[in-house]
């Protein structure tokens, strides 16, 4: 469970990494493309922060993801400045793709098709007696 602290420190972190990485985008006059930082897990000795990126459209993600990870000490660099008031050291940040939207429309796209359970019941696995 996150202390408080913890949550704090994401939350900042989280506010600001938005900040940088939209900007860029924004200043390399890139079009069609959004980056979010859906959540940010801070460990309990400060020292290392997950950052869970949704990027859309959903097929540049592993490339976006690549270069955003090859430019981590930049952003790094970046958040520090914006932090320096509030953190005495910024924590290692680790970027992985937040999945769960994608999760969820294979849940609504199984839902609509002929594979649906709720309207097909012969697809639900039979429960064996014992």
């Amino acid at each position: 469970m996150e202390s408080n602290r913890q949550k704090k420190i994401g939350t900042v972190l989280q506010k600001d990494l938005v900040d940088i990485l939209q900007g860029e985008v924004r200043k390399n006059g890139i079009a069609n493309l959004i980056i979010s930082v859906s959540k940010v897990n801070v460990t309990t000795d400060l020292s290392i922060a997950k950052v869970f990126l949704s990027i859309f459209p959903a097929e540049k993600g592993p490339e976006i993801l690549e270069g955003i990870r090859s430019n981590t000490p930049l952003i790094k660099h970046d958040l520090s400045q914006r932090v320096k008031l509030q953190l005495r050291k910024v924590p290692n940040l680790l970027f992985y793709i937040d999945d769960s939207l994608e999760y969820i429309e294979k849940i609504d796209r199984a839902l609509a098709g002929e594979e649906n359970p709720i309207e097909n019941r012969d697809l639900l696995a039979k429960r064996k007696k014992s």
